[in-house]
């Protein structure tokens, strides 16, 4: 089989005007990039979600950059012919400098394609900075996960004329830094539709409905492993925890009852071996 081309940012770009759909999914670990590249995924998402769906966190906030590191540079390991994007974890940005030094741990540590820090307005000077310095990067608005507490909780953004207005001019201020890519979670279908359209970047959506240029979920949300939660946006295209616990359960029952391992799961020896070896046993006994 041919190796697969990695997806550029010249191709992401392009699909704004080219009308193709960009596939986006949100990868913590090894198998699950393999799995991503193996479907033909177009972009991996090394997302600080896995601060919840692979640590256990209530949110994404205790992510760290060394947390984000390792597990970026699982997934190069398991996607290496996939563009791979690295969310930078909260306040990882919330300067100039700071943002320089993660981005760049992203890039040169991790092997990420590019990178993704969250807010419109308010950090375009950081966004222009990241770009001005040579690293691709994107942004993420709308609901973001790093303001859930000034949000009072994971709330839909956009749902008022004056606050879709604020998206759009996030929105421009995020193309005018020069990203080459944005991401709308959890606003509404029409509003992010229409500051698609003002566009001249694609955007890609999280709970934003069809009108987005490209979308994205999260693997382990759509595949059914991460069932502590089920986000409204998020379609279940398998249940492999189900699978899962079904299997570990058989597990459980053939070890308890002794049909597992059996022959054919054993290594096994020449009964000449066996038996000088039981003789050896029987002569320490002896001693």
């Amino acid at each position: 089989m041919s190796e697969r081309k990695k997806r550029t940012i010249q191709d992401i770009r392009g699909s704004k005007t080219s009308g193709e759909k960009m596939v986006y999914t949100s990868v913590p670990d090894y198998t699950s990039a393999q799995w991503a590249e193996a479907a033909g995924v177009d972009v991996v998402v090394v997302g600080d979600s896995l601060a919840m769906i692979a640590h256990g966190h209530a949110s994404t906030i205790p992510a760290t950059m060394e947390m984000m590191i390792l597990h970026a540079q699982a997934v190069r390991r398991g996607a290496p012919n996939t563009f791979s994007l690295g969310c930078m974890p909260y306040q990882s940005y919330n300067t100039v400098d700071r943002a320089l030094t993660n981005a760049t741990r992203f890039m040169a540590e991790a092997g990420c394609d590019a990178v993704k820090p969250q807010g419109g307005k308010s950090q375009a000077h950081i966004l222009r900075a990241l770009v001005d310095s040579g690293i691709p990067t994107a942004s993420h608005i709308g609901m973001a996960p790093h303001r859930v507490a000034m949000y009072g909780g994971f709330k839909i953004q956009g749902k008022t004329p004056d606050s879709a207005m604020e998206i759009l001019e996030d929105a421009l201020a995020i193309q005018d830094a020069g990203c080459f890519m944005l991401e709308f979670e959890a606003v509404p279908a029409p509003i992010a539709a229409l500051i698609s359209a003002e566009l001249e970047i694609p955007t890609i959506g999280i709970g934003a409905g069809a009108g987005t240029d490209g979308q994205i979920l999260l693997s382990y949300d759509l595949l059914g492993v991460f069932t502590d939660f089920k986000p409204k946006f998020t379609k279940r295209f398998a249940n492999l925890t189900e699978v899962a616990v079904n299997g570990l359960s058989q597990y459980v029952k053939e070890v308890k009852d002794g049909s597992f391992p059996d022959d054919d799961h054993s290594y096994g020896a020449s009964p000449d071996v066996v038996d000088e070896f039981r003789n050896l046993i029987e002569k320490r006994r002896q001693i």
